[in-house]
């Protein structure tokens, strides 16, 4: 197991298995930060634990005894379901043992403190699904009395992919951008290997050469630190094919689309959570 030092002392609950829940467990397990035993992962009907149990994961509905249980917890819910959590696992913690990280959009640190009553550091966390696989976009955000909790977030999701710390009212915008843009880039993916079954490729060659394509655009970003018109003019000729495309995907609405798109959902995600509902 490669566990940082701030992890070694930690055990860790995940309340809420669902999608992102369970990506960022299987994430820590891929990444050898733990192993699957060390993890509780809770949600409300059992019958959805039984494959993660099957998994080596801890699993149970009580959150209350998750809480007395572990140190660090990572709050995995729906926006709506975050109030009566909050409220139900509040009396378990204590201040100067609890860490709660939250993943739960639109909710800020001032909501959370103030139903807990101060009783945890609070780390806000936006990763996206692709911490599965080790490859999240990982935004964080904290109070300036919570460092060592942010510091521990950071090492967690450090080793899940990329992590980027922001202030806390730009949580909505990396919501949009990382979380969200991940189905958008699958999107635009799916769209660009439907193109290759136009011009003659099979479904599967096609999604595959789609994929690739993709990641290697995104890694030539990574790795040289350039702009993407920089590596488009290394693509595109004179009265070539490229600039061609371009073009009409231009003509089409493309990138305006994709940044309307982007738009929406930050203007959404400040609408999916209420204190007061």
């Amino acid at each position: 197991m490669n566990t940082t030092p701030l992890l070694a002392t930690k055990s860790i609950a995940i309340l809420g298995a669902g999608n992102i829940g369970t990506a960022i467990a299987r994430g820590l397990v891929t990444a050898s930060l733990l192993p699957a035993g060390k993890i509780t992962l809770t949600r409300r009907h059992a019958d959805k634990l039984q494959d993660l149990s099957n998994e080596g994961f801890v699993t149970t509905i009580d959150n209350n005894a998750v809480v007395k249980a572990n140190d660090l917890i990572i709050v995995a819910v729906e926006p709506g379901q975050l109030n009566d959590l909050l409220t139900m696992i509040g009396p378990a913690l204590e201040p100067k043992r609890h860490t709660l990280i939250s993943v739960v959009s639109g909710a800020t640190i001032k909501d959370m403190n103030e139903l807990l009553s101060g009783r945890a550091q609070v780390v806000r966390a936006m990763p996206n699904t692709a911490i599965a696989v080790g490859e999240s976009m990982t935004c964080l955000s904290a109070h300036d009395a919570d460092q060592s909790g942010l510091q521990l977030a950071q090492q967690i999701f450090g080793a899940l992919g990329t992590t980027l710390i922001i202030d806390e009212d730009q949580m909505s915008a990396a919501t949009a951008l990382c979380a969200c843009g991940t189905a958008f880039f699958l999107r635009a993916i799916r769209a660009a290997s439907q193109g290759g079954i136009e011009i003659g490729f099979h479904s599967n060659d096609a999604l595959a050469m789609a994929a690739q394509t993709a990641k290697g655009a995104a890694a030539l970003l990574l790795a040289r630190g350039l702009h993407p018109e920089r590596e488009i003019d290394r693509v595109t000729t004179p009265r070539g094919a490229t600039i061609s495309g371009l073009n009409e995907m231009e003509h089409q609405g493309f990138s305006s689309a994709m940044i309307k798109g982007i738009t929406t959902s930050a203007d959404k995600v400040d609408r999916l959570y209420r204190k007061d509902d």
